[in-house]
């Protein structure tokens, strides 16, 4: 979710019913006056895995492969990863391969939302 996005849904759920509906009605009208806009998401950019990457590293490499993620969405996750590598001892290249399948995964999922 974009940036905007999410301060808005913070927003609004900040708001006691009666003005959230108020302003799903309003949003609903908005588009309505033909303000809605294709959004197309980018192609993953390429950046080649190199060898012996750490997985920080891997991280700053996949933020920049998917700079169309918003990174607070693979944070939490990601972060658990880095942790079990840092503290228990799992295998860089082990957990390496489950972020890349997060920020696959997540891409994946935004397609689907803009379809």
């Amino acid at each position: 979710m974009k940036r905007d996005a999410k301060a808005l849904a913070d927003l609004f759920n900040t708001l006691d019913n009666d003005r959230q509906q108020s302003l799903f009605d309003y949003a609903e009208f908005l588009q309505s006056k033909g303000g809605t806009v294709q959004q197309d998401i980018a192609e993953p950019v390429d950046i080649p895995r190199p060898e012996d990457e750490s997985v920080v590293g891997a991280i700053k490499r996949l933020k920049q492969s998917y700079p169309m993620i918003d990174s607070m969405e693979v944070f939490a996750v990601a972060s658990n990863l880095m942790t079990d590598h840092m503290v228990k001892g799992r295998d860089a290249e082990e957990v390496i391969n489950e972020i890349e399948a997060l920020f696959e995964d997540t891409y994946k999922k935004l397609l689907r939302e803009f379809e």
